[in-house]
């Protein structure tokens, strides 16, 4: 069978042992930290997209893609405004809402809170929070009972489960003859939820009706809240939905409230992608170092393939493959092993959780309290050619060196 001589001899050399140990060493580093740099970044990528993924789903899952609120301060006629905003082309649903910051107490537990005033039924068409509820449902958020639905880190630190009470404190005071008082109400806890991430430490739901006569809202609700199909289109969209509407109101999206910790998120995934290229490239490059030992060890056996007729192209080809080789083989080790350890990194780093008795992601701090993990085949792709491209000029100088060794003056002393 006929076979290229570069590619037979470079194989044969990568293949023979040789007489010095120390370049069959520096090769097969050359490939580990090259399998190594590979495998890293694809895992540090794929937990890049799985926190990409997890803000999208849960995060931007519980709070308002968008928010429509009228310059009056209450919409009156809300129910007219909620049907001509549900028919605009890429609103996929909207609610009603009343919202307002306060306190929870439960004895000496104290806990600030954001409170949604919500409509249980139309709630489950914008929110996920439906989806992730541990104990009750929304729809026991009756009104005139006031009830109340926590998150499940709230509930912990106020020491409160299902059907204990709960007291709501708002930042306003009530003034009489007997002087000045917080406004408070008795809530009764009819459900938990919990999405692992911050929000279960800072939400509580209550009935709207109730939030409307708590929080003294005259003017039926506050304002409209929006989901939408595509949430890059918040800003946009949810500009011309106001603008359509008969009167002044104002506009708030995502990318105001939560936008910064998203940009944060791509920018850490930009440079993080950057910094492990670069590892990549530093064990690619150590392959120079490499092929430059193995030709000045193979100097002789050059200096005869050429005597015989090879020419400095043939030479130049034979250590390139020798190179790409160890470029090719450490970048597919790197692959195999960097997309089994992406596909089951939750899994590996709940049992290092349990085994060593610690939590790596506190709810309390991040806004997930588990590790994601989310492979993209198109980083891989990219991952492997620049590893594959680095690795193959890498192999250029050394094998332009060997191209150009004189016969006569290799084998001058032998």
């Amino acid at each position: 069978m006929f076979r290229p001589l570069p590619f037979f001899v470079g194989l044969r050399y990568t293949r023979a042992k040789r007489r010095n140990h120390f370049i069959s060493f520096i090769s097969l580093m050359s490939m580990v930290g090259l399998t190594l740099g590979v495998c890293v970044l694809i895992i540090v990528m794929s937990v890049m997209n799985g926190f990409d993924r997890e803000l999208k789903q849960r995060i931007l899952g519980m709070v308002p893609h968008a928010t429509i609120t009228s310059a009056s301060g209450g919409m009156k006629d809300w129910q007219d405004i909620l049907k001509q905003v549900s028919g605009h082309e890429g609103i996929v649903a909207a609610a009603p809402f009343v919202d307002g910051q306060g306190m929870l107490t439960n004895g000496s537990q104290v806990r600030g809170a954001m409170i949604y005033g919500i409509d249980p039924a139309y709630e489950e068409k914008v929110s996920i929070v439906g989806q992730h509820m541990v104990q009750g449902a929304l729809e026991d958020l009756k009104p005139g009972k006031f009830g109340i639905v926590l998150g499940e880190i709230m509930a912990q630190s106020l020491g409160v489960t299902l059907g204990d009470k709960v007291t709501m404190v708002l930042p306003e005071a009530n003034v009489n003859l007997a002087g000045v008082f917080p406004r408070l109400k008795r809530f009764t806890v009819v459900g938990i939820f919990s999405v692992g991430a911050e929000v279960d430490g800072s939400l509580a739901y209550i009935n709207i009706q109730d939030a409307a006569r708590f929080m003294r809202v005259t003017e039926g609700v506050e304002g409209i809240r929006l989901k939408m199909e595509n949430l890059f289109a918040a800003p946009r969209l949810a500009w011309d939905i106001a603008t359509g509407l008969p009167g002044r109101y104002y506009v708030q999206d995502w990318t105001r409230t939560q936008g910064q910790l998203f940009q944060a998120i791509q920018m850490e995934k930009t440079m993080v992608g950057l910094l492990l290229t670069l590892i990549v490239a530093v064990a690619a490059f150590n392959i120079v170092s490499t092929l430059v030992m193995v030709v000045t060890d193979k100097q002789s056996d050059i200096a005869i393939l050429r005597t015989l007729g090879a020419s400095p192209k043939t030479i130049m080809g034979i250590f390139m493959v020798q190179g790409s080789l160890i470029g090719v083989v450490g970048t597919l080790l790197g692959v195999v092993l960097g997309v089994i350890a992406a596909l089951n990194v939750p899994e590996i780093i709940s049992a290092l959780e349990s085994y060593l008795g610690i939590q790596f992601l506190s709810p309390d701090v991040y806004f997930i309290s588990y590790l994601p993990s989310e492979l993209q085949w198109r980083d891989v792709a990219v991952i492997s050619i620049a590893g594959l491209s680095m690795s193959f000029l890498a192999t250029l100088y050394p094998a332009w060196r060997a191209s150009k060794t004189q016969p006569a003056e290799a084998l001058r002393y032998d």
